[in-house]
């Protein structure tokens, strides 16, 4: 006897077909959201890059020359980082928020520091006036306006224009800090540790409900349409979003969660922890640093000094598979549902260094010997 399997195997195609296309009909509704995220994740890899030169000296590097090799610090910054998420979310759950503020407002403070003094320098070397004292004291003065700034005025625009700059500093401090090999490490690392905090104890949801309800630049904020306001956003905005897919009509993937009082304004734009732009910019910035400096003097990449251009090809290529990540990201995240963005980001960017390198400079000098003490 013949039997037909028709309408079963018809309706799971057609389900199938209709999830694929509520996808795309998402992603083009959020387009502009969309490429704006992409713009601030590209434009903060390239300041940082921009910089690369003045920072990439021994006396820079976070553990000396030597510490660039050696894992048990990529060790402890993952402690670091561990131990800042439980002491945040310590304080959030006691209601103590000042502190929370006063820590990451001083830490951002620093960053912010790093980030500017190199074209406050340039700017004084234009006015013929760039003295040691005056660099530092213009620095110091326009970093403590721009985090006053963002503590009297927490706008979107000024918590990206000063999450832009932040996460230029620390990926130019870190990137130059550590080779290449322990970088992909701890990116590897962090983005099992990013899928599990996410999907797995949700404690990364509760941290960035904390920092979106503080107004604190440790993420990049897209707005969806002209009228939103990041200062009228409220504390619950990851944790209350999650939509079990289960159960999601993928006529409207992405429903448009509303206010009490009907305002949409308050909740329509993406949000990026600055994280998933620091991992990969890690990699870009520690390329151009350990890479062996082959290939022609490329002069016009940055005004402070000199790369070369086989190390540069690679940061390209690593920059531009974070882009690909980017964007299978964001197929993803038109699904309505938060999501681990490390695993994406930085299992793009790995891959880019890899082909990149390969073809730019042959496998076997990405490869950095390393110990652990």
């Amino acid at each position: 006897m013949r039997v037909k399997v028709i309408w079963p195997l018809k309706f799971v195609y057609n389900m199938s077909e209709g999830r694929a296309a509520g996808v795309l009909v998402a992603m083009r509704d959020q387009w502009a959201s969309m490429t704006g995220m992409a713009f601030m994740f590209v434009s903060t890899i390239l300041i940082g890059l921009s910089v690369q030169p003045i920072y990439n000296i021994p006396e820079a590097r976070a553990f000396g020359e030597e510490g660039a090799s050696k894992g048990a610090f990529v060790a402890l910054e993952l402690l670091m980082i561990g131990i800042f998420t439980v002491v945040i979310i310590w304080l959030a759950r006691r209601g103590l928020e000042f502190f929370i503020k006063a820590i990451v407002l001083f830490a951002l403070w620093m960053s912010l520091f790093y980030a500017l003094q190199p074209y406050v320098a340039l700017m004084l070397y234009f006015l013929d006036l760039d003295t040691l004292a005056n660099v530092a004291i213009l620095s110091v003065a326009i970093s403590i306006g721009s985090i006053y700034l963002l503590h009297r005025f927490p706008e979107w625009y000024v918590v990206n224009g000063v999450g832009i700059m932040v996460g230029a500093g620390v990926i130019t401090l870190i990137g130059v800090s550590f080779v290449p090999v322990l970088i992909i490490g701890f990116m590897i690392a962090a983005a099992i540790y990013d899928y599990w905090a996410v999907n797995g104890s949700k404690h990364m949801l509760e941290l960035a409900d904390t920092m979106i309800g503080l107004k604190l630049p440790v993420l990049l904020v897209a707005p969806k349409n002209a009228n939103y306001s990041f200062i009228d956003e409220d504390d619950s905005v990851m944790m209350d979003k999650e939509i079990e897919s289960s159960s999601m009509d993928w006529e409207d993937p992405v429903p448009h969660i509303k206010n009490e009082g009907g305002d949409t304004k308050g909740r329509d734009a993406l949000f990026m922890g600055l994280g998933d732009v620091i991992f990969p910019g890690m990699l870009v910035i520690s390329s151009v640093s350990f890479l062996p400096q082959t290939g022609g003097e490329v002069t016009y990449f940055s005004a402070f000094g000199v790369m070369y251009a086989d190390s540069l090809t690679v940061a390209m290529g690593t920059l531009l598979g974070g882009l690909v990540g980017y964007f299978a990201l964001m197929t993803q995240v038109a699904r309505g549902k938060p999501q681990a963005g490390l695993p994406l980001l930085n299992g793009g960017s790995i891959l880019g260094y890899l082909i990149s390198g390969y073809f730019a400079l042959g496998m076997s000098n990405l490869w950095q010997d390393i110990t652990f003490f």
